[in-house]
């Protein structure tokens, strides 16, 4: 499975970490870009917050993917999703559009940008969680 969006800095690599966290031997899972970026560190944060570890995280595009044989890609972004359906062109690969919101835009004091990071990190889990069969996660309390 392949998650893509803008950068490889922030839903992307969430998604493929959340996803790796879920099914730990039962999916092969990688994350991409469309462009080259650094990972944001408010993601880095965000995902430490609930045990996952990412400080490691080197963005990659599309074309840096060693390994481009993919049952499925998720996108995460228009642009994403534009430039992963040019590669059905050439390959079998079933694609799903789960847009996503940039929490990058997110403006006010350092607490109000992380919690839009945390709101797409819970929404990505949410999803992932409902596409492949788990239950929902239990309310934090």
């Amino acid at each position: 499975m392949l998650f893509v969006c803008g950068q490889n800095v922030v839903r992307s690599p969430m998604a493929a970490a959340i996803t790796r966290h879920l099914f730990p031997r039962s999916m092969y899972v990688r994350s991409a870009g469309v462009r080259p970026g650094d990972l944001d560190p408010f993601t880095a944060a965000v995902m430490a917050e609930i045990g996952l570890d990412i400080g490691s995280h080197r963005a990659k595009t599309l074309e840096d993917l060693e390994d481009t044989n993919f049952d499925l890609a998720i996108t995460l972004a228009p642009e994403a999703h534009h430039r992963v359906l040019d590669l059905t062109r050439t390959q079998a690969l079933e694609v799903e559009y789960w847009p996503t919101a940039d929490p990058t835009l997110a403006t006010g004091s350092r607490e109000q940008i992380l919690q839009s990071y945390r709101l797409v990190r819970d929404q990505l889990e949410a999803r992932i969680r409902k596409r492949f069969g788990l239950p929902a996660k239990a309310p934090a309390g």
